[in-house]
């Protein structure tokens, strides 16, 4: 049974940084590329970041570029989002999702799909 879990959010003041993570299991990581989302009240379910299996090609929202890092560890069947200055505006759900088909995830097409985590960042 494959299982994702996210856990690393949080509340933290604007300008502040947090770090995602998010581990699977029931599945042989280093085959899935692995992404996070997010979701707002009121809106739209938008993609943040997605990572390719071997860690070669990376994907960022316009929004957290040059703010936000992705990485994985494939040891330990992690994958981490960085996430550095943050703003009000980043307030959200985060979902960590795994596809073995990068394009697909970075559509935001997964067939597996984490709980997800609570980020809130104050102003």
């Amino acid at each position: 049974q494959v299982q994702v879990v996210e856990s690393g959010g949080g509340l933290v003041q604007a300008g502040g940084s947090l770090r995602l993570s998010c581990t699977a299991s029931g599945l042989t990581f280093d085959d899935y590329a692995m992404g996070w989302f997010r979701q707002a009240p009121g809106k739209e379910r938008e993609g943040v970041s997605c990572i390719s299996r071997s860690g070669y090609h990376t994907y960022y929202a316009d929004s957290v570029k040059g703010r936000f890092t992705i990485s994985r560890d494939n040891a330990k069947n992690t994958v981490y989002l960085q996430m550095n200055s943050l703003k009000p505006e980043d307030t959200a759900m985060y979902y960590c999702a795994a596809d073995t088909n990068y394009y697909s995830l970075v559509a935001g097409i997964s067939n597996y799909w984490g709980q997800g985590t609570q980020v809130t960042v104050s102003s």
